[in-house]
């Protein structure tokens, strides 16, 4: 979902919630009053964010800030991680002169999971992980190469207003390099240490960094924002913008490009690993269950995870069958998979089906939200296909988000490459879960709340964003958008592909499966394709436990919804629901439910 950022601030990026204390009993009024209380904790909180941001340059970018270069100069630096240590034990000190029992109930949350936050974000940055991490700067699924020209081009989140905007951004372009060779020495590094990326993540980064250095300077990805410039800028400085912008890109940064890329294949990929699982990399076990708490928030196991993705196939493959007996086949389950990968009803004929389908498809979402919402984000969602040089690296859909002033659309992007690859059963809960209600609802709604400090606003808990996301597809079964049975099946193959995520992601990194065991598996238990899964896959090997956090915390909401529905029989509100979960910003999954379970209390 929008931008995965390689180094972004480990208190923002790398935090793995543990779960939260039970809430206090309220205690007797004293002397400081709790409101009080709640301002001494946002203000801190503030500062702190403050802080971060001093330390965390890519996002203060990934959020439309412009930062200095030299900041931008101290990514992959020991002297950036150092200093990320040392404000985050400052900010746990602090925080602990905070008297969480006279918090109110909504600051304790805020509480909880800061302090949570910061200890994992701090374990993370301890030598001995910091020795497994930063030597693998970046890769193609996460890949700074790739992102950067993203956040700096046009349509990014980088102004482009005025001469001063151009000028200021232009700084940063030539800072660029510098940070490339940085994580050169970083890579370098890695080899040194016997710790380094596959040879599939290598590969895919070299033929990345290729695709960009196949244009000249001033067809560039990076010259980009020259196409349209402001009238306000007179054109003679537009021409010396215009000059001195492709210089920079012709003799520093595509340069730049070209010795990363040399790099890579000449020194780095023969040292490169071939096993596809972090385990088989030194150190690598202990990693991947970080890693799966990172991303879940839960003390969950490899093998307990495995576990419940193959009974969640399971599962789902009985209501495929259901569906299956619908559309009149009477052939096996695979069977009927490969009919759908080969019948040319399935898939588009044209990028402007599938833009054409999207659009009926929102259409229908928005007829329904205000039945199932309380508060709508300001600010419209724009959809649109991918730029052609991404398709190929990127999966069927993601979100970028927008501007909190609602000024700056959030983007709906979808995949129109490979299109006899692409499924039209698959356009409206890819829609649901990507654009409306999904991931636009959340991270709008997050950041458009003024009163929640920032950590909520901007965080990337993925158990929680991806949970959301996964728990709004089913949210078309009420909107009556799955009563055809090809959007019905649609759902489910998604749906199946989040539960193949627990076997195949815990498969490849605990259990040693190669990366063909894991296509294969893919491809006999869905309908989908196979770029698609190929894709998915590769996806897996670069960014391990990230894919675990979809229906882990799906599952999570879906139960606390269950919860609430036999606890509060008539009197349960789903507006009022969706309002406890989407209302707090971005929680942990056990302060998640500390705060449903408080207000399901409430209700009763």
């Amino acid at each position: 979902m929008g931008l995965t950022r390689a180094f972004l601030l480990a208190g923002l990026l790398l935090a793995a919630i543990a779960p939260a204390p039970a809430p206090a009993a309220a205690p007797a009024l004293t002397a400081v009053p709790r409101q009080d209380e709640d301002a001494r904790l946002l203000a801190l909180l503030n500062s702190f964010a403050r802080a971060q941001e001093a330390l965390d340059p890519l996002g203060a970018l990934a959020r439309g800030d412009n930062s200095n270069p030299q900041a931008l100069q101290r990514l992959f630096s020991d002297e950036l991680a150092a200093a990320q240590r040392t404000e985050l034990r400052r900010e746990l000190i602090a925080l602990a002169r905070i008297d969480r029992a006279r918090l109110s109930p909504e600051r304790q949350l805020s509480y909880d999971a800061f302090r949570e936050q910061n200890r994992e974000a701090l374990g993370w940055l301890s030598p001995d992980i910091v020795a497994l991490t930063l030597v693998r700067p970046f890769n193609h699924f996460g890949g700074l190469h790739e992102e950067f020209p993203a956040l700096i081009g046009a349509g990014g989140s980088l102004p482009y207003r005025d001469e001063h905007d151009y000028r200021r951004n232009l700084a940063l372009l030539r800072t660029f390099p510098t940070v490339l060779d940085r994580a050169s020495a970083r890579f370098r590094q890695g080899m040194a240490s016997g710790v380094v990326e596959t040879r599939l993540t290598t590969v895919n980064m070299i033929a990345q960094l290729d695709e960009v250095l196949a244009r000249p300077a001033e067809e560039s990805v990076f010259t980009a924002p020259l196409a349209e410039m402001p009238e306000a800028i007179p054109p003679a400085r537009q021409a010396l913008i215009r000059a001195d912008w492709i210089e920079v890109v012709g003799q520093d940064v595509l340069p730049a490009y070209r010795r990363l890329s040399r790099f890579l294949a000449e020194e780095y990929l023969p040292a490169a690993r071939t096993e596809p699982g972090i385990s088989a990399m030194k150190g690598g076990a202990g990693i991947y269950r970080r890693l799966i708490h990172r991303h879940t928030t839960l003390p969950l196991e490899p093998e307990a995870i495995h576990a419940l993705g193959l009974r969640e196939v399971a599962r789902i493959q009985g209501e495929m069958e259901q569906v299956k007996a619908q559309f009149g086949y009477n052939g096996t389950l695979p069977a009927f998979f490969n009919h759908i990968r080969s019948d040319p009803r399935f898939h588009p004929k044209t990028p402007d089906e599938l833009t054409e389908g999207y659009a009926k498809v929102a259409r229908s979402v928005d007829a329904q939200l205000p039945h199932l919402f309380d508060r709508q984000p300001r600010g419209r969602m724009g959809i649109a296909p991918y730029p052609a040089h991404r398709g190929k690296f990127e999966a069927g859909g993601s979100y970028s988000l927008g501007s909190p002033d609602g000024r700056r659309p959030g983007m709906f992007y979808f995949n129109t490459y490979d299109l006899q690859s692409r499924f039209l059963s698959g356009v409206t809960t890819l829609y649901l879960h990507e654009g409306i209600p999904g991931h636009h609802f959340q991270t709008s709604l997050a950041e458009q709340d003024l009163t929640l400090p920032d950590f909520q606003r901007f965080g990337d808990n993925a158990a929680y964003v991806e949970g959301w996301a996964l728990y709004a597809e089913t949210l078309g079964y009420e909107m009556g958008l799955y009563t055809d049975p090809l959007q019905h099946w649609g759902t489910l193959d998604d749906e199946m592909l989040r539960a193949m995520r627990l076997v195949v992601d815990t498969g490849i990194h605990a259990q040693g499966w190669s990366r063909s065991q894991a296509v294969a598996y893919m491809l006999g238990n869905s309908g989908m394709g196979r770029s698609d899964a190929e894709a998915e896959v590769d996806r897996y090997i670069a960014n391990p436990g990230q894919a675990l956090s979809y229906k882990i915390g799906g599952l999570t909401i879906q139960r606390l919804r269950r919860e609430a529905e036999a606890a509060l029989g008539p009197r349960f509100d789903l507006k009022a629901f969706h309002t406890q979960i989407l209302g707090s910003g971005v929680l942990p999954l056990p302060v998640l439910e500390t705060k449903v379970r408080r207000w399901i209390a409430a209700v009763r």
